[in-house]
């Protein structure tokens, strides 16, 4: 095998690009590769490169192949229209049969000449989200003017250059030279692979290795920050991006001024982070420090006094206009913006934030007795929930709704549950984001993300395997954890079809909706709330699947009906998870799959088995055993209702002997008729039972 070792050298790749562009680089090249079987593929990015290597064979062998024709009397036409689409002449086909064969050969090909011929196609193709032409007329584009491509196979050239028929491709050329940092080591310099490219550049002050960069940066900072006794506020997503931004990272720390000491810590940290990219500190008793740190690009020879002190003159005028926001914003009042918010669209199908916030308003106080919240605080909060929307501040910086609002409410002596709940009803933002704890939180992120599904679910803008640009998967996940890591015993489907009601209403729909009815009751609700439910039981299924757990019972405690209280449902599903676990679990479910398919097979032909089973036609003890059983298991749907589910399950358990006896010792397809209807009507009577639990039919393995 050879070192295939591809270099593309241009000027500065938006951070957010680079690794992506690095996967496709490596997907397009392996598949127009694919002949020559690469192996151990890497890929390097940075602000200026992105680079590709791989072990790949000498050559592509020649191969040889035949291919049948048409009939050998079909017309001229027909043999003409088959050369054409393979490219072949009629010399190259003979008659074999009834039918012409074609002989196809193809003679090896190098290494070098298949890299040579494919690479200009796999550039041409890169899916930059957005690229550029430049220096006249030629039709290649790439992210950023493309300066040089290196492409060595063992240290050789690879000679190709990117023109296209009249496309002269900026006569960009394939070589064996790249550049290195543009300050410290700038000019071209020849690498004879990717030892030799990452070695050399390390030498003119490039990490060429993006995880490499992220840890100098980090480890950088941090010593940084730790010299002067304080400590960096964590963002890996901002070390990801600085590293995107930097070839060769110098740590650097400026001063905060006092002036701007007192601003919210947030404001400040969003600040530094979207506007200069730099890291915020706290200090040890965990208030925010004077001092921000960054990592430069250039190792300054005055230690990089220079460059800290235009980093604090850039921070002090951005530092100002927060001031500026944050001193307008409190002249007038939290509540006095609300009327505002009837200016703002939610969505142009959906209508604005202001009629927005009178449905959380009403679906807030409805929630807040099911979660121990007051009533009058959740209607407040609600009411407020929107209101820093048309705040200066957060029109500057949309990551701060929520708790700017917080700020605001307690400037206007809200209460604290009320500011809270503002700066808290948006999460948990993130699967690492803590949900709210406290009660009218609890009611006002509830209502938040129950109206949302409602109202995009109303309006048919469902995720898709596409993307989810409203966000409800989130939504949806928000609610789950919201409603698990605070135990709370909810019915969701009530409060959905609440939602569905509001959503239909803002959305302009007036038919009346198509409804089903909720399972044990003669209560008809909206068909979307049923919907909903079931998108957040798929949600929940994703969320067990990543903590490890079986989600295929939880799917199948959901079947045997629709449960819309998350909290009980879990526990059913751990009830039957902890019965699957024991050998009369098992057992038990094989039997049952038994049953199940005997009677699909038999309900084709005379079915269904539905009736109760009749004693009287009971003739051998296998089956008198297992009707005694089932009878006494009639206590299962009794401690189901009550949630009793451990008790359930070892109810459910004791069915596991009389049943593998029954399969033992009783020929179900007795040759009497009446006698064979009655033991099917007892295998279905275990079916059922079984299925007041769950829908065992959907647990896997």
């Amino acid at each position: 095998m050879a070192e295939l070792f591809l270099e593309l050298f241009s000027e500065e790749i938006p951070a957010r690009m680079q690794a992506r562009a690095a996967a496709d680089l490596a997907r397009l090249m392996t598949e127009a590769l694919s002949g020559l079987s690469p192996a151990n593929v890497r890929t390097w990015y940075g602000p200026r490169r992105i680079a590709f290597a791989a072990e790949v064979a000498a050559q592509v062998a020649a191969v040889s192949s035949s291919e049948r024709g048409p009939r050998i009397s079909a017309p001229e036409q027909a043999l003409m229209g088959f050369l054409r689409k393979h490219n072949a002449a009629k010399d190259q086909v003979r008659p074999e049969g009834d039918y012409w064969v074609l002989e196809k050969k193809a003679a090896a090909v190098a290494a070098p000449a298949l890299v040579a011929a494919a690479v200009p196609g796999v550039l041409r193709k890169m899916p930059w989200p957005k690229s550029m032409r430049w220096g006249g007329t030629s039709g290649f584009t790439w992210v950023r003017p493309l300066r040089r491509i290196v492409c060595l196979i063992d240290g050789a050239v690879v000679p190709f250059d990117l023109r296209d028929g009249a496309d002269d491709g900026h006569g960009l050329a394939s070589g064996d030279l790249t550049e290195g940092h543009r300050f410290h080591a700038p000019g071209a310099f020849a690498v004879s692979g990717a030892a030799d490219w990452l070695s050399k550049l390390r030498d003119r002050r490039v990490l060429a290795d993006v995880a490499e960069r992220k840890d100098a940066i980090a480890k950088g900072l941090a010593a940084i920050a730790a010299a002067k006794g304080i400590a960096i506020v964590e963002d890996a997503g901002l070390v990801d991006e600085v590293a995107g931004l930097v070839e060769w990272p110098v740590p650097l720390a400026g001063r905060i001024s006092d002036e701007h000491m007192d601003l919210p810590p947030e404001v400040m940290q969003v600040s530094m982070r979207v506007n200069q990219r730099y890291f915020a500190t706290r200090a040890p008793d965990g208030k925010a420090a004077p001092w921000f740190v960054f990592a430069a690009n250039v190792e300054a020879t005055d230690g990089g006094a220079a460059i800290v002190a235009g980093n604090e003159r850039v921070l002090r005028a951005r530092f100002s206009d927060a001031r500026h926001f944050w001193d307008l914003d409190r002249k007038a009042p939290l509540e006095g913006r609300v009327p505002a918010l009837e200016q703002v669209t939610y969505h142009a199908k959906l209508g604005t934030q202001g009629a927005r916030v009178i449905r959380l308003r009403r679906l807030a106080e409805t929630i807040a007795p099911m979660v121990g919240a007051g009533a009058a605080l959740a209607d407040r909060a609600s009411e407020l929930a929107k209101a820093d929307l048309v705040t200066g501040m957060v029109g500057e910086f949309p990551e701060l709704q929520g708790t700017m609002g917080r700020y605001y409410a307690l400037h206007d002596n809200e209460d604290a549950y009320v500011a809270d709940a503002i700066r808290d009803h948006y999460a948990p933002r993130g699967p690492a984001d803590p949900v709210p704890a406290a009660p009218v939180s609890i009611a006002v992120a509830l209502a938040d993300k129950l109206d949302q599904l409602a109202c995009f679910f109303a309006i048919d803008e469902r995720p898709t395997g596409a993307g989810d640009p409203y966000a409800l998967r989130r939504a949806a996940l928000g609610v789950i954890r919201i409603v698990r890591e605070n135990g709370l015993r909810l019915n969701l489907l009530p409060l959905l079809d609440t939602a569905v009601a509001a959503a239909r209403s803002a959305a302009g729909q007036t038919d009346k909706p198509a409804t089903r009815p909720i399972p044990g009751t003669d209560r008809h609700l909206d068909i979307l709330a049923f919907d909903i439910l079931d998108f957040l039981a798929e949600r929940l299924r994703v969320q067990m699947r990543g903590e490890g757990a079986r989600h295929d019972i939880l799917t199948a405690v959901f079947a045997a009906g629709a449960d819309d209280d998350i909290v009980r449902l879990l526990a059913r599903a751990a009830s039957v998870a902890s019965l699957l676990g024991q050998d009369d679990g098992a057992n038990l479910l094989a039997a049952y799959r038994r049953a199940a398919n005997i009677l699909r097979i038999e309900e084709r032909k005379d079915g269904p088995h539905t009736d109760a089973p009749d004693p009287a036609l009971l003739e051998e003890p296998a089956e008198k055993a297992l009707f005694a059983a089932l009878d006494a298991s009639a206590a299962i749907e009794r401690l189901v209702a009550a949630e009793n589910y451990a008790a359930a399950m070892a109810e459910m358990a004791k069915l596991r002997a009389p049943l593998d006896i029954f399969f033992e010792k009783t020929t179900v397809n007795a040759e009497l008729s009446n006698i064979r209807r009655n033991r099917l009507r007892l295998l279905n009577q275990v079916r059922t039972t079984m299925d007041r639990v769950a829908d065992f039919s959907r647990i896997e393995g």
